[in-house]
């Protein structure tokens, strides 16, 4: 009886143990939804994600929120929630300027059906540190998703980050699942973004459709063949008749009858300080020759600045900037005030020309030529 009795004792604890394992395995409300993917817990993603993905990382140190009625918004508060997309950019940056109308669409598709975008501002210049500054940038590129000022550089040093743009797509789990360098792929990004959403959409047992059709993408039919090209002393190694990588005025300065392609050439005196140059003589030039179809320039002025602007040695007759206007005696003119980038030449064809530009007044702050 004894031996009888050991043994059901025995049986019985096999049975709690068993539905113990039950309870704790399958006993938690489950994800409804037809997709196979939702039958797998959450924790149970996290756990495989772990091994392939890392953690996105919390906003570091802000410095100013736009789009969020002034009220502070962090990453963590959205895990679990929405599916979040970090854009990594600065106003002034072409490249960025270019990709805001993909991330524009993409909020007014997908802000409803779980998706936040966070446009992490992250200046290459002091001058886009300025709150005001970049809340002007928003409004004109018509950004309504929350902007991050990112002015120390703690966010974008948390995410390793080297580029702009660059984009961290964040699941549900809060794993950074996806990430894109610069312009391009936009149609992969958005299907990224689709699948991510019909995740979130499966765990959290809601109902809808998340295949909308893809942004249409605009490709870039060729690269232009002229580096970025810096004035300030730090990065102006392409300066051709000037002292580089040296702070203070340079007196006299001449372009010289030939010149090279790609080099950058001052006339006047020039004030070169880290990130820029300003002109100190009433009458100052810059020439350089490109090989692009676009040329843009990023540039302010205390006091508004009247740039003549020449190609090939004369008005421009094609390929007008939208920031060049003409005047009634055929010049062509770039008016310089606010800190930003100005458009000079936006062409079809990739060719070579020569640029210059003549600038009457001191005053005029020149920080880089970007070339598209």
């Amino acid at each position: 009886m004894r031996s009888n009795l050991k043994i059901y004792i025995l049986v019985a604890v096999m049975v709690l143990i068993a539905l113990a394992i039950y309870f704790l395995s399958y006993g938690q409300p489950m994800k409804n939804s037809s997709s196979e993917a939702s039958n797998v817990s959450p924790r149970i993603l996290s756990e495989e994600k772990s091994k392939k993905y890392e953690l996105a990382k919390e906003i570091s140190t802000p410095d100013g929120f736009i789009n969020t009625g002034s009220n502070p918004i962090s990453i963590s508060e959205l895990i679990g929630k929405q599916v979040i997309l970090v854009d990594f950019w600065t106003y002034s940056c072409i490249n960025c300027q270019r990709t805001t109308p993909y991330l524009n669409s993409w909020h007014a598709k997908y802000k409803d059906k779980g998706l936040v975008i966070i446009g992490m501002h992250t200046p290459e210049f002091e001058f886009e540190k300025d709150y005001g500054n970049v809340e002007k940038a928003v409004k004109k590129f018509q950004i309504q998703y929350p902007v991050v000022l990112d002015n120390d550089y703690s966010t974008w040093t948390a995410y390793k980050n080297r580029y702009w743009p660059r984009k961290y797509l964040i699941d549900i789990d809060g794993y950074i699942i996806y990430d894109h360098i610069g312009e391009g792929k936009y149609e992969e990004t958005e299907q990224k973004i689709q699948q991510a959403l019909t995740e979130r959409m499966n765990i959290l047992a809601e109902a809808g459709n998340i295949n909308e059709p893809l942004t249409k993408e605009v490709s870039l039919q060729s690269l232009p063949e002229s580096p970025e090209t810096y004035f300030g002393s730090t990065r102006n190694e392409f300066l051709g008749n000037a002292k580089t990588g040296v702070l203070g005025l340079q007196k006299n300065l001449s372009i010289p009858s030939q010149i090279d392609s790609n080099t950058l050439y001052l006339s006047g005196d020039w004030n070169l300080e880290s990130q820029f140059a300003q002109n100190a003589s009433a009458i100052a030039g810059i020439a350089y020759t490109y090989k692009a179809k676009d040329v843009f320039f990023v540039a302010e002025a205390e006091e508004e600045a009247m740039v003549e602007v020449l190609l090939d040695g004369k008005p421009i007759i094609t390929g007008m900037g939208e920031d060049i206007t003409k005047t009634a005696d055929g010049r062509t003119i770039l008016k310089v005030k606010e800190a930003r980038l100005y458009k000079i030449i936006q062409d079809i064809n990739l060719e070579t020309h020569h640029l210059e530009f003549i600038i009457r007044k001191p005053g005029l702050k020149a920080f880089t030529f970007t070339f598209g």
